[in-house]
């Protein structure tokens, strides 16, 4: 078989069940790939001997017989999960060095299953951002270009690494984690499939920890399909996560039947937002009468309280940081800075974080200080809070009220240029969390699907989100929607 890197998940899996091909020489296609790929920045820390031997591993699984729907299937690891003696750096120079003794939590499930570690993935740093602009290893660029420009495209934030490999065929899937719409944002700048599952499906237990009572890890993937198989695996019950759901994992591919009709489709007023691109507003309506045509009623919605989701987001995100990275002080592990003569323990905390946090990591940590202190403890968080729990309840009613899933745009714009927002007001950044930080703030399932191309032929996608816990049914109706598309565009190669 040719361009072996090019296969799904599926399409790899059903291959190495019949023979056809084996993971080692999967993996070794992947590895040329990545070693030719340098220009997208998108692998940081390169494992070619741990793939190579997981490949030979699995190869002889599927031999005996004992093979999974992952067996032998490489993969890119976003670098916020701790592999055990691999760099894991959070993409920060705060964590130069770190090489953990544990494996987190999604990846054991991944290599239990028999998956392949190609190497981990650019990212932005600490998981904040939302362009990876601000990754220590540099950027991660967007292999589309657009129209015949040679500008560099984001390719979203912050498992734009993670993106940019998929979409680039330089592993078949990819982990990432998605605090505010990390996986959905950048799936849909790529133009590949991305599901945020319900908060809890998938431990958090050995992720570098962002926003704690946001993050969750989902697959990245080149199709619906794909991200069942790979959710399959990565997902159970943890009992080192407290947050983790003691509930069975179904068999989420089965369930793609395709098959939506009298399904219930919410269109929510609220994210018509001013300004939005004509492109965007096309989209959406399209999608609409896809769903439409293959047999689902679509009706109007309210989420009221939508208007008060980016700035909820914005300080409950923050504090949860401040408090989660204060354990990152130069005593236990990672950077140090270099003292001078009478520098105390305090000196050598404000050096260390000074020099080994990103100016966005900075800014961030200063908000959420900022928001938790004594005098603003309950103007602004405990206010975001209340206001997370009245937007959950607006979820909750229309769920109630008979939606099975809403439909939505899943990013305010194509990718833009790298480099293009930089000089701007952070909010400006900020708002391309717009459509994606309510899923987040309300622990819900989302799923982003590529569905169409813009004016200047770079891929846009839309937004599924679904009730708590049934996965399976969202990414059935996203399996309908990305049916009806026939979104099926690659990035012309220029790297």
């Amino acid at each position: 078989m040719s361009e072996l890197n090019r296969l799904k998940i599926s399409e790899a899996r059903d291959a190495l069940k019949s023979g056809e091909t084996t993971s080692v020489d999967l993996t070794e296609a992947c590895l040329s790939e990545i070693e030719a790929a340098d220009a997208l920045g998108a692998f940081v820390h390169k494992t070619p001997e741990i793939a190579l031997e997981q490949a030979k591993a699995a190869d002889a699984r599927i031999a005996a017989g004992e093979g999974a729907s992952m067996t032998g299937i490489p993969l890119g690891i976003k670098d916020l999960f701790c592999t055990k003696g691999v760099p894991s750096q959070a993409a920060s120079g705060i964590l130069e060095g770190f090489k953990p003794e544990y494996e987190s939590s999604v990846t054991t499930n991944l290599f239990d299953a028999g998956s392949v570690m190609l190497g981990k993935l650019n990212m932005d740093e600490f998981a904040m951002g939302s362009s990876n602009e601000t990754s220590v290893y540099g950027n991660a660029v967007n292999p589309w270009r657009r129209g015949n420009e040679d500008t560099a495209l984001t390719p979203g934030g912050s498992s734009g690494g993670s993106a940019s490999a998929v979409a680039a065929d330089l592993c078949l899937a990819a982990t990432g984690t998605d605090t505010g719409g990390s996986i959905r944002q950048p799936a849909a700048f790529v133009g590949i499939t991305g599901l945020k599952p319900t908060y809890g499906r998938c431990s958090r237990w050995g992720i570098v920890a962002f926003a704690s009572s946001l993050d969750q890890a989902g697959p990245m993937t080149k199709d619906v399909r794909d991200a069942a198989i790979m959710l399959g695996a990565m997902a159970g019950h943890d009992p080192k996560d407290s947050t983790s759901a003691d509930l069975p994992v179904p068999d989420f591919e089965a369930m793609l039947t395709g098959d939506i009709r009298g399904k219930v489709i919410g269109i929510p007023k609220e994210y018509r937002m001013d300004g939005m691109p004509d492109e965007i507003e096309a989209l959406w309506a399209q999608g609409t009468e896809m769903l439409r045509d293959a047999g689902a009623e679509i009706r109007d919605i309210s989420l009221p309280h939508t208007k008060y989701a980016l700035p909820a987001y914005y300080v409950i995100a923050p504090a949860e940081a401040s408090s989660n990275l204060a354990r990152y002080d130069g005593v236990r592990f990672g950077h140090r800075a270099k003292l001078s003569q009478g520098d105390g323990i305090t000196e050598m905390y404000e050096k260390t974080r000074a020099e080994g946090f990103g100016h966005e990591v900075q800014r961030r940590i200063m908000i959420g200080t900022y928001v938790l202190s004594a005098g603003f403890y309950d103007a602004y968080y405990n206010r975001a809070r209340k206001v997370r729990t009245l937007i959950k309840q607006d979820f909750e009613t229309v769920f109630n009220d008979g939606i099975d899933a809403i439909l939505t745009p899943a990013t305010p714009s194509a990718a833009f240029g790298l480099g293009e927002m930089s000089d701007a007001d952070p909010v400006q950044m900020y708002l391309n969390d717009i459509f994606t930080v309510t899923v987040n703030l309300a622990g819900l399932p989302g799923i982003a699907v590529p569905t169409g191309l813009d004016n200047q032929g770079l891929p846009l996608g839309l937004q599924l989100i679904g009730r708590p816990w049934e996965e399976g049914d969202l990414l059935n109706t996203a399996y309908a929607l990305e049916q009806a598309a026939g979104f099926v565009a690659k990035p012309a190669r220029w790297w």
